[in-house]
C-alpha cells in the first residue's frame, strides 16, 4: 500500500537567534550570548518534522533569489521533503525571524515575511493538484490568508483531510474554520478565535466546543508542559498529558508536535496515540537549542518512546 501523502503550505524563515538573561527594556542594551542562525519559520518547521519523522511530504512555499533560499531548498530535501513546490521569488528576500530566548528559555520574535507574502493564489493554483492527491494538508497562518483559504476550499472539494495550526494568533472568518478538520491551537491562539480565556480545563472545553461550533471536527488545545486538550464533536474532552524533560528553548516545540501529529495520523495511529508521539517529538526537541536543527528524527522518537 503507498504511504498517505502529506502537503505542508507555509512559511519558511532564517531565525536569528540571541541567548539573553532577561528581555531588553525599550532604550536598553543587552548582553547576549549563544548567537545563532538557524533555519525556520513555521511552515518549514513542521515540513522537517514530517520529513524527519516519516511521512510522504510536499512543501508549498516561497524564497528569496538569495543565497540563503538556496540552502535553505537544498537542507529541505535532506530533511526528506518534496521541493519542487517551493518557488524563488525574483528581488525578494527569504524570510527572516529576530528571536530573542530568555534565561527560561521563552522567546520574543520579530519578523519580515519577505518571499513568504508572495505565497498567492495564483501561485498556489499551479500546484493544486498537489492538494487533490494528498491525504492532508497542514497549514499555519504565516502565508497570506487568501491563499490558506483557497487551499482549505481545494482540500475540502477532494476529501484532503484540513489540520490548522492557527498561528501567530489572529482572529480568522469562520468561512476557513468550517472547511477545517483538525485544529491546533495554544491557549492564546484559542482565545484569539472564541473569546475564551484557557486558564483550566472548563475553559479549554469550553473554547473547543465554541469551535466545534463552527464546523472543526477535532480540536487539540496545546498546553505547554501540561500536554494537549484533545476534544472531539460531541464528546467530552480530556487531557492527553506531555512528557517532563528539562527545557533547553522551545522555539519549535509547536511545531514539531504538529508535524508529528499529522505523520502519526498518515499512519493510521489513533488521535490519542498520534498525540503521545508528538508529545513525544515535542519533548525531545525542547531540550536543544533551536528551530530546525532541535527537531528529531524518527528513530530518536521511537528511541525515546521504548524509553
Amino acid at each position: 500500500m503507498a504511504a498517505a501523502k502529506l502537503v505542508v503550505l507555509g512559511s519558511i524563515n532564517v531565525d536569528h537567534i540571541l541567548n539573553v538573561q532577561q528581555f531588553p527594556q525599550p532604550g536598553e542594551t543587552v548582553r547576549g550570548d549563544r548567537y545563532q542562525v538557524a533555519f525556520g519559520g513555521k511552515g518549514a518547521n513542521q515540513a522537517v518534522a514530517a520529513g524527519r519523522s516519516g511521512a510522504d511530504i510536499t512543501f508549498i512555499a516561497c524564497v528569496g533569489d538569495d543565497d540563503v533560499g538556496i540552502s535553505i531548498k537544498k537542507q529541505l530535501q535532506k530533511d526528506s521533503i518534496k521541493i519542487d513546490c517551493i518557488d524563488s521569488v525574483a528581488g525578494e528576500t527569504t524570510g527572516v525571524a529576530l528571536i530573542y530566548v530568555n534565561g527560561q528559555g521563552e522567546n520574543i520574535i520579530g519578523i519580515n515575511a519577505g518571499a513568504n507574502g508572495h505565497l498567492s493564489t495564483e501561485r498556489l493554483a499551479a500546484y493544486q493538484q498537489k492538494i487533490i492527491d494528498a491525504d492532508a494538508l497542514l497549514m499555519q497562518l504565516e502565508s497570506p490568508i487568501e491563499t490558506v483559504q483557497m487551499a482549505a476550499e481545494i482540500a475540502r472539494q477532494h476529501q484532503t483531510q484540513v489540520i490548522l495550526n492557527p498561528a501567530p494568533a489572529q482572529a480568522l472568518p469562520d468561512s476557513l474554520l468550517s472547511l477545517v478538520d483538525v485544529i491546533t491551537p495554544n491557549e492564546t491562539e484559542a482565545e484569539h478565535l472564541t473569546g475564551i480565556a484557557v486558564n483550566d480545563d472548563d475553559g479549554a472545553q469550553k473554547a473547543a466546543l465554541a469551535l466545534h461550533q463552527k464546523g472543526i471536527h477535532k480540536v487539540m488545545i496545546t498546553l505547554g508542559a501540561r500536554g494537549v486538550w484533545y476534544s472531539e464533536s460531541g464528546k467530552q474532552g480530556k487531557i492527553i498529558p506531555g512528557f517532563k524533560v528539562k527545557a533547553v528553548d522551545t522555539i519549535a516545540a509547536g511545531d514539531t508536535f504538529n508535524g508529528a501529529y499529522v505523520t502519526a495520523l498518515l499512519e493510521g495511529q489513533s488521535d490519542e496515540d498520534a498525540i503521545i508521539f508528538a508529545h513525544a517529538a515535542a519533548a525531545i526537541a525542547v531540550t536543544r537549542p533551536g528551530a530546525q536543527p532541535s527537531v528529531p528524527w524518527r528513530n530518536e522518537i521511537d528511541q525515546f518512546l521504548l524509553q
